[in-house]
């Protein structure tokens, strides 16, 4: 594989898909908590005028409570803002280790550098998805013996 070759399948296409999925899981952190948001600093300003049956006011005020721990649970389940940090970390670097190659750069300015990019690429990469799924995992819970 060429140099070229090595930059448009690996690199490029995984600069691609990080791109998607930081943009993916920015907008989704950032909307849910736009409305957690809005639902939040609605209740005391219906508490302050709702001034008919307690079923309504229940009903007006629950509604938005609701919608919170939803909010928070679907943000806290999915880890948008973990997600699109340790994406946007590893683009970063993918994309740097790119300029580093391109303009023969150290580690790039001497013999096949082909090989040398790929594996750096590969090591950020892998990176990744190791911390991935070190969070998939389930915690082993320490037990006493006593």
């Amino acid at each position: 594989m060429d140099e070229s070759e090595c930059l448009k399948t690996r690199v490029d296409g995984q600069i691609g898909w990080y791109d998607k999925k930081i943009c993916y899981h920015q907008k989704w952190y950032k909307g849910l908590r736009i409305v957690e948001i809005v639902a939040a600093a609605s209740i005391p300003f219906l508490v302050g005028h709702i001034t008919d049956t307690e079923f309504l006011f229940r009903t007006v005020v629950g509604r938005p409570g609701l919608g919170i721990a939803v909010i928070t649970a679907v943000v806290s389940l999915c880890q948008f803002q973990e997600n699109w940090a340790e994406y946007r970390t590893t683009w970063e670097s993918v994309k740097h280790e790119r300029h580093l190659f391109l303009t023969k750069a150290e580690p790039y300015n001497v013999g096949t550098r082909s090989p040398l990019l790929v594996q750096r690429v590969e090591w950020m990469i892998s990176k990744e998805n190791k911390t991935w799924s070190q969070y998939m995992r389930p915690q082993k819970r320490e037990t006493k013996h006593g």
